[in-house]
């Protein structure tokens, strides 16, 4: 297996974890918008432009661009702390929302380091067939 080969093709730990990263980066935007659009808007809805850096970042989550996994993995603690603050403090439905909000962040976040780790691990494991070969 020649090096280049081995970087181009993702193990099942980096396949998986890339589906998780973006599936929970997906549905964390589609919550802001729905929930600052529809279901408990705050003012005139200009809120929902809290979802631009997901939207951003989805197109680097599906190319599988680490530096992308790197940013959003420090990024995703804002919209972690937004639904922690509003878990304790929003009014009833919202709350609900809220929680979504604060478990899909964690898992972005989780998602984004189990990727980054498998990379990198993947990444040592072929230099180490190619310098040994």
């Amino acid at each position: 297996m020649t090096e280049a080969h081995a970087t181009t093709v993702p193990t099942p730990a980096v396949q998986r974890s890339r589906w998780l990263a973006f599936g929970s980066c997906l549905a964390l935007a589609v919550l802001g918008l729905l929930w600052e659009l529809h279901l408990a808007p705050t003012g005139s809805g200009s809120l929902a432009i809290k979802v631009i850096p997901l939207l951003l970042a989805l197109p680097g989550l599906w190319r599988m661009k680490l530096y992308t996994y790197r940013w959003m993995s420090l990024a995703v603690w804002l919209y972690a702390a937004e639904g922690a603050v509003r878990v304790n403090s929003a009014p009833g439905p919202e709350v609900t929302l809220a929680a979504i909000e604060l478990v899909l962040s964690v898992l972005l976040f989780s998602a984004c380091a189990w990727h980054v780790r498998a990379r990198l691990a993947a990444g040592r494991q072929a230099t180490a067939i190619t310098s040994a070969a």
